[in-house]
């Protein structure tokens, strides 16, 4: 593999699945916090408030980082420890930058603050107005060091997940009624990149989740329930901010708000951006809902009755852990797709990939082999090449993650990291996949 010179090879991580210390320094609780102490909401019952403890070991952390040769760490700001105190931050991106990593902080990775999500949460607009006020805090206490932000992580997720349904935080299992969730989130966007541009903070983007969806066959049933499907969870999110308007007129009308005003907020959603983030996982299937059919345990949550699209399985040879598909020119696929519908794309990061796979603790040897790991990163870091090559501007890859840690309602079972956390000591271990990235940048960095 050859990728362009200054390529920018990352790690990345948000701050409700590694920091814990939940209640340091007068941190207010988040609606994962909320989240996670009803029973039955995640699995074993876990929860973050230690997580990986990264809050009181994240120099430890950043050597793994520092030492992989990943120049680009991706880290959230925690919205509620951030109300608080922005001290933890502080010495974070101090301690990156002494190691040669460049900090690129998350605004937003769906740690609402309780106490927001009490006054209606995303189906409020003013959550909108005060994550820019989050915007400028941050800015103000890290703009001097700090030079690539990312607004806001996977809208349609929060959405569809917290919102629509009741699988992620805050569970409110609304339906298609979620849809002012999305353009406030997206307003949310605008408002920051507005404020971080009055302050000059450098680049900025937004981190979106894309990935092919396909008709389970041609029946123009499936194909329209595929094209619903792939409109709501893609382009619903990417078209206001690269198009400066809705996909559709369905979606237009859902997301309570019109006339002029909708007008306003969608010139602030699409203002420029300077990379374009996209995080990628797995394609998805759909077809149209066959009465009698069982649809549940398809994908990761249950799309509920009454929809007009199901999921069925993706083929694929291969499977993560997790039950997400491999496909790694899927990746290949929704790059082109994405350059295709979208002629002023800015240059592009991949902001999150990477894959679940329950690991064995370390071996006599200290070792945690992980070959199936490796064989989905070169696979899919191949899949990146290929768009290059096909016209795609992708500058950076950035590995979901730099370490095992709290996969949401999947608890601490699905293992991501590259590096090996055990959970009842917290030891770091690297994984061979680690060594492998490491050798990966290093050959990159001899051209």
């Amino acid at each position: 593999m050859r990728f362009p010179p200054g390529f920018r090879f990352g790690m990345a991580t948000s701050a409700y699945q590694i920091e814990g210390a939940w209640d340091a320094g007068g941190k207010g609780p988040s609606i994962w916090d909320t989240f996670t102490a009803r029973p039955g909401t995640v699995r074993h019952g876990e929860h973050g408030r230690v997580a990986i403890d990264h809050y009181h070991r994240y120099a430890e952390d950043v050597t793994h980082i520092a030492e992989s040769g990943a120049r680009d760490y991706r880290f959230s700001v925690s919205w509620p420890r951030a109300l608080a105190s922005l001290d933890f931050y502080d010495r974070l991106v101090d301690e990156l930058l002494a190691a040669g990593v460049r900090p690129v902080p998350t605004l937003y990775h769906w740690d609402l603050p309780q106490d927001l999500e009490d006054r209606g949460g995303w189906l409020n607009r003013d959550t909108a107005h005060r994550l820019a006020d989050h915007a400028g805090a941050v800015v103000l206490r890290l703009g001097d060091r700090v030079r690539d932000w990312i607004t806001m992580n996977e809208m349609n997720v929060q959405t569809l997940y917290g919102y629509a349904l009741t699988d992620h935080a805050p569970g409110r299992g609304l339906g298609l009624a979620a849809l002012p969730v999305a353009h406030h989130q997206l307003l949310a966007h605008g408002l920051a990149v507005q404020v971080l541009r009055t302050h000059d903070a450098g680049a900025i983007g937004i981190a979106n989740q894309h990935f092919p969806v396909y008709p389970a066959g041609g029946d123009p049933a499936d194909v329209s329930a595929a094209e619903m499907f792939r409109t709501l969870t893609n382009w619903t999110f990417s078209d206001p901010i690269l198009l400066g308007d809705y996909p559709d007129e369905m979606i237009r009308a859902g997301v309570g708000v019109a006339g002029a005003q909708l007008d306003r907020d969608l010139e602030l959603i699409g203002a420029r951006l300077d990379f374009y983030g996209v995080n990628f996982y797995e394609p998805t299937a759909v077809e149209a809902p066959r009465a009698g059919k069982d649809y549940s345990g398809v994908l990761e949550v249950d799309i509920p009755d009454g929809m007009p699209f199901c999921p069925v399985p993706v083929k694929s040879d291969e499977r993560t852990d997790f039950g997400w598909a491999i496909v790694p020119s899927a990746l290949t696929e929704i790059l082109v797709a994405l350059r295709d519908r979208y002629p002023a794309l800015p240059p592009v990061i991949v902001t999150e990939n990477g894959a679940s796979f329950h690991d064995t603790p370390p071996g006599p040897a200290g070792r945690v082999e992980d070959p199936r790991r490796i064989a989905y990163l070169d696979a899919h870091l191949r899949a990146v090449v290929e768009a290059i090559d096909a016209g795609v501007r992708v500058e950076g890859f950035y590995v979901w993650s730099a370490f095992d840690n709290f996969e949401w309602a999947a608890g601490y079972d699905e293992r991501f990291g590259l590096v090996h956390v055990d959970r009842e000591t917290l030891v770091r271990t690297r994984k061979d996949s680690w060594y492998w990235y490491r050798d990966l940048i290093a050959s990159q960095s001899t051209r």
